[in-house]
């Protein structure tokens, strides 16, 4: 909120006493009285105890410098980060690349223990439990020798992780070519290792190596359903522009033997040999995206004189680390602002969890067909209104996090919550929503998302108890969005759950806001089991295309030749009826449309998820009073004995009461 033209009563004296130190000439000759200039420097805000009053910082502060010097990356004091900036080409394969289909010769390496083998490359990333401040570039101490061994004309593989997005924390070598990983967990937690993206030089051609990343704390794995690593090599990328591509063989995701702080950790192997000698290569577990990835994109959009007329980027607010995080406002400018009011509004944000970087290229896809000169780019931007955060979590994806932020909490579950200093990304997103709810119809909000557990592309969205009318329009644009591309999406898949500990992710705040259309989006990190693409990775092109189908199946939506969506309807409330009559046992016909649906729905979908929190995202115990202070939970609740029967097998029985009783009534009639 900008304070009026003149000051409040709390800052004036200083404001005064300002004034007439130095701009005396403002007086105007009466002693009682100083005229003041009129100022929006002041601004108000809700802090913790009530209102604060700040200054604005500068306007050029709020935008995207257009000066092609890059932008400054903050990193937590004690990182330690090397110079050079780790660069990539896209490079789509050119043919499919089929998942991995197990031998039956895949080996265990066996477990060993610390004291055994060579260690030839060790590095901390952080020293303290909590987050303090942070630098441009990182610890401002001289790098420490993190790979032991930098004898070139020794066979050891020499490992590097100390860039953006990097993770790896420990290389064991157990064999001449047999090497133990160990992942950093997410800064200032002890928990969430999944995500890794490592340098190796050093390479022999055509020799077999074994890599064992033996701290995962996953039970289940996309690996054991095909996945293979992400190899990059700097000599075929500088060749033969070929980059990220699928690689290895012997892969396996077991249970591992060995135990850390008495937990279970399961371990991931795969065997590769090298195309090159002396080569420079990268492993990941998904293809990265990093936040200088992401400034350098808006930097071009900002310097193109077409684009930046009808997409402006502003700064939402900083992080933690005083990292920027972006809002794009994407619009045709309107005749006049009736026009303009009357625009529905779409929200868009992606990157909450950092190791999901597809989510990453999803929203590179969207932007790219919005952006676009095309005649559905120029409607949708004369149509919508479209606000666009693509990276909530600039912190996470820097540091090489998995999860959590430098917070070293889930920001997916505090939208909820009342701490801004804390967790600002998500904070000030639900302003931003309920913002625009208040000031106009938000058609879609849509999370982006990666999936570890299941294939293909899906969504999580909302449903409470309710009829048919209600449950069926929750699922309309999904069904659209999996016809619209077939071969990825899959609308089986989807889920409408509200379960109790999702009440802080993003969907449901923006649901309970009155968004109806609020979704998660879940785009696995594996491939697809459908159409032409089944038993297939995606690479970069499959997750951009999904961002189009996105763009494509908001245009079927609001199509004024509304065919489609009825066509969707139907076969919803079709589906629904076969779906509870399988349940109940009775003709599909005997149901009521018009019945309350209750805990009957929950039965027809299972409910699989992967992408739970751990205990490491509660909140410190000294701020549990503050951060839940607006929704407060039931003390005290008293277990209930089990009952003999469910609430949803007493209310399958009702509603098998309630239709026995119509079609009986319905025979007296006739």
């Amino acid at each position: 909120m900008v304070l009026p033209n003149s000051p409040m009563p709390m800052v004036e004296d200083v404001y005064v006493q300002f004034m007439r130190k130095y701009f005396p000439q403002r007086s105007t000759g009466c002693q009682n009285r100083l005229v003041l200039p009129r100022t929006t420097q002041i601004v108000i805000e809700d802090g913790f105890e009530g209102l604060v009053h700040r200054l604005c910082e500068p306007w050029d502060l709020h935008g995207l410098s257009t000066k092609r010097t890059g932008q400054s990356v903050c990193w937590p004091q004690e990182c330690e980060i090397i110079k050079e900036r780790i660069r990539h080409i896209v490079g789509i394969p050119l043919e499919p690349e089929p998942l991995y289909t197990p031998s039956g010769l895949e080996e265990t390496p066996t477990c060993t223990d610390a004291e055994e083998g060579e260690v030839v490359y060790i590095t901390n990333k952080a020293s303290s439990k909590h987050f303090t401040f942070s630098r441009v570039g990182g610890s401002a101490q001289p790098l420490t020798q993190a790979a032991v061994n930098l004898n070139r004309q020794d066979n050891t593989l020499i490992f590097e992780a100390r860039f953006e997005c990097g993770n790896l924390q420990k290389v064991v070598k157990v064999g001449e070519r047999d090497y133990n990983l160990t992942l950093h967990t997410d800064l200032y937690t002890a928990r969430h290792t999944q995500w890794f993206y490592f340098q190796v030089q050093n390479t022999r051609k055509a020799v077999p190596y074994r890599f064992t990343i033996v701290n995962l704390t996953k039970s289940s794995s996309l690996y054991n359903r095909g996945m293979k690593p992400l190899l990059y090599s700097s000599k075929d990328a500088s060749e033969g522009r070929l980059g990220w591509r699928r690689v290895g063989t012997h892969i396996r995701y077991y249970r591992s033997t060995c135990r850390g702080e008495g937990r279970q950790f399961y371990s991931l192997t795969w065997t590769f040999q090298f195309p090159h000698d002396s080569d420079t290569c990268y492993f990941a577990h998904c293809y990265p995206y990093s936040y200088s990835d992401l400034q350098d994109y808006l930097l071009d959009v900002a310097t193109d004189p077409v684009k930046s007329s009808y997409c402006k980027t502003r700064v939402l607010c900083r992080s933690l680390a005083g990292n920027m995080v972006y809002l794009l406002t994407v619009t045709n400018p309107s005749e006049n602002p009736e026009a303009a009011a009357r625009k529905k509004a779409v929200v868009l944000t992606a990157r909450v969890h950092p190791g999901e970087s597809n989510s990453s290229w999803v929203m590179k896809g969207f932007l790219d067909h919005l952006l676009g000169e095309s005649a559905d780019a120029h409607l949708l931007r004369d149509t919508f209104l479209f606000k666009i955060v693509p990276m909530l979590n600039p912190d996470g994806v820097i540091v090489g996090n998995y999860r959590c932020s430098l917070s070293g909490r889930d920001l997916n579950r505090r939208y909820r919550s009342l701490l801004k200093e804390r967790y600002p990304p998500v904070w000030y997103t639900q302003k931003l929503v309920k913002r625009l709810v208040e000031e106009r119809v938000v058609l879609i909000y849509c999370d982006l998302h990666g999936h570890s557990r299941k294939q293909n592309v899906f969504v999580y969205g909302c449903q409470e108890h309710g009829t048919m009318s209600s449950y069926v329009n929750q699922r309309v644009f999904p069904l659209m969005l999996s016809k619209n591309c077939d071969d990825k999406f899959s609308f089986p898949s989807c889920k409408f759950h509200m379960k109790r500990e999702k009440e802080g992710t993003g969907r449901v705040m923006a649901w309970r806001m009155g968004v109806v259309n609020s979704y998660t989006l879940e785009t696995t990190f594996c491939g697809s089991t459908l159409g032409n693409k089944r038993n297939t990775h995606f690479n970069v092109r499959d997750l951009e295309v999904m961002g189009f189908h996105f763009c494509d199946t908001l245009l079927d939506y609001c199509d004024p030749d509304q065919s489609k969506y009825t066509q969707c309807i139907n076969q919803l409330k079709n589906q629904m009826k076969e779906d509870i009559a399988a349940k109940m046992g009775i003709p599909g016909a005997a149901y009521d449309s018009d019945a309350p649906l209750s805990d009957i729905l929950s039965c027809i979908e299972s409910s699989t998820t992967g992408s739970n929190s751990s205990e490491s995202d509660e909140p410190p115990l000294k701020l549990v009073g503050k951060e839940c202070a607006k929704f407060p939970r039931k003390q005290n609740v008293v277990k209930r004995r089990k009952q003999l029967k469910t609430k949803g097998e007493r209310e399958t029985s009702y509603l098998i009461r309630k239709a026995m009783g119509a079609e009986k009534h319905h025979k007296v009639q006739c």
